[in-house]
């Protein structure tokens, strides 16, 4: 993923209703989700809704289709798994990253001031 690529899906998702819309869009799935359902869903209003949906859409986080009289919206598993890729391709050093439950225990042994 291109860095200006991953700096237009960073910026569509810092913000509020974007992220709800994103998230809902993702737990949707395949079958993705109408306007209507996500402005009922979110208690979004539809001329908001549709400004959110058009960033969403030029960062390519999600993509639209019409089926008849509707529009589908979906998340971009792709994009988004390019932009978790590019968020972790340099963790851990460049070494292979460490296990969750080792990773917790790497945390520092202070204790809180009592």
């Amino acid at each position: 993923m291109k860095e200006i690529d991953v700096v237009k899906s960073l910026a569509a998702l810092a913000q509020e209703v974007r992220l709800r819309v994103f998230r809902a869009l993702v737990m949707a799935g395949d079958a993705g989700l109408t306007p209507g359902i996500l402005a009922d869903q979110l208690d979004v209003a539809p001329n908001t809704l549709s400004f959110h949906l058009k960033e969403l859409a030029h960062s390519g986080l999600i993509s639209q289709e019409r089926q008849g009289r509707n529009l589908i919206y979906r998340a971009s598993f792709a994009t988004m798994n390019e932009l978790l890729s590019y968020l972790t391709e340099n963790c851990c050093q460049g070494a292979a990253c460490l296990s969750p439950a080792a990773t917790a225990c790497s945390c520092s042994q202070e204790t809180p001031d009592n």
